[in-house]
This record gives structure tokens, sequence and C-alpha cells, in this order.
């Protein structure tokens, strides 16, 4: 088993003034040689942006993008002429492929919180698509949700998007434990703890750390606090 630990306060940060970013892997002005990816992983960002403000259009190519928000709404629009609304408690996913623009605003007065997850396709120049789903009444205390998963597999839950990777969500209670096996022994699984305190293959974590595990078919947590979690499971080559 083979580990790398990203504490919460080791991550990239930009303040904007309307916006304030935290990035887990090397993105914009921020480079660390060694937070570049994750495997197939390439960017997570937990970004507040504050009331009516947001990202205007822009262009993206060749690359799987998640949206989780955590608090609040975001106002979608992109050049597949989707428009819309993504609440927390919904996903959305977006295939770049051979090419998208989309804008994304805060479209509350209230401050929202969200998950930018990038992972790359497994092949470029594949058609764009969009699609988002409210999984709020999925949720169960101390229980996974397969929020994403490949398309060769998909669940009927899951949305799902052009790369063997899975996305989980969970809640858990004080004093729970969990042992998630891996999908495929090839792959390695990125554990972003979101609220809480768990440990993970004892390695402790608190809000926001974070822990990438390979090398292993499967990895045991312990959470000493109500906690959430997202389990991001790709490949690792």
């Amino acid at each position: 088993m083979e580990k790398v630990i990203h504490p919460a306060n080791s991550r990239g940060k930009a303040n904007f003034g309307w916006l304030n970013a935290n990035y887990s892997f090397s993105f914009a002005n921020f480079f660390n040689p060694n937070k570049v990816q994750f495997g197939q992983l390439r960017v997570l960002n937990d970004d507040f942006v504050k009331g009516g403000m947001g990202f205007g259009t822009h262009p993206h190519e060749n690359m799987e993008i998640i949206t989780i928000p955590l608090q609040g709404e975001v106002k979608h629009k992109d050049s597949m002429n989707n428009s819309g609304v993504i609440k927390a408690g919904e996903v959305q996913v977006m295939s770049a492929g051979t090419g998208v623009e989309h804008s994304e605003f805060n479209s509350s007065k209230d401050e929202l919180n969200m998950l930018q997850i990038w992972i790359f396709p497994e092949k470029n120049g594949l058609d764009p698509r969009y699609d988002q789903k409210d999984f709020s009444k999925l949720m169960e205390t101390n229980k996974l949700i397969n929020l994403v998963s490949p398309k060769s597999d998909q669940s009927q839950e899951a949305l799902w998007i052009n790369q063997q990777a899975y996305l989980h969500l969970g809640e858990f209670e004080a004093d729970r434990k969990l042992e998630y096996d891996f999908k495929n022994k090839s792959h390695g699984v990125y554990v972003f703890l979101i609220e809480g305190e768990a440990e993970v293959e004892e390695t402790r974590l608190e809000k926001r750390d974070a822990v990438g595990v390979w090398n292993t078919s499967g990895i045991s947590l312990e959470f000493k606090k109500p906690s959430k979690v997202l389990l991001i499971e790709v490949p690792m080559n």
C-alpha cells in the first residue's frame, strides 16, 4: 500500500474578493511539482463564491468536469444550450470533449461553496455532453452514495463520465467504520474529508484534509466525529 497525505493547509489558495479558492492540485498561479495530479484526477478545487458573482464564459476541452455544490446554488449556461441551476444535493457532470464553453455564477445572495473536480477522459476528441441529478433523496446516514461511475459500468443511481472513475459521497455518525473495496486493483482512491474527523489506514484526517491510497485492493475508514466524506477512485496511469 502506498499513500500520499494532503493536509488542508497545504492546498494552494487564491482570494480574489469575490472568489476564495482552495486548490488540492496545481492550478492557476499555484504550482507544486509534487501536487500536479493523483492518477487521472487532475483538479479538486474547493471554491467559495460571493452572492451574484461567478466565472464568466470560458472554454474547456478533453476533460470530465464534475461540480458538487456543498452550500448554495450554481447558475450554469453552456454552448450546448444547457441552462439551469445546480443546488446543494445535486451533482453536475460535463464532458468537455472536442470543446465547450460555459459560465457559472452564484445565483443567490448567500455564499456558494462548491467542489469542482476535473478527471482526464479515457479518450480525447469525444462529443461534449451534459447531465445533472438530484441525489438528496438518496442520501442515507452511514452509507456511501455512488454519484459518478464509468459509462461502461453505470449504476441505477449514478451519473456517468468517460473514464473508469467512481465518486462516492457519504455522511457518517461518530464511531462508525467503513470498508471500501476498489473497483479495480490498479486504481487509487483519493479520500477528501469535507467535514468531521476520520482515520484512513492509520492517517488522521480533519476537515478538508485528504489522503490518496493505491497499490492495495481496499481501504478502511473510521469516523471519530460526525463526518462527510468524498471518495474519488481513479486509474493511476
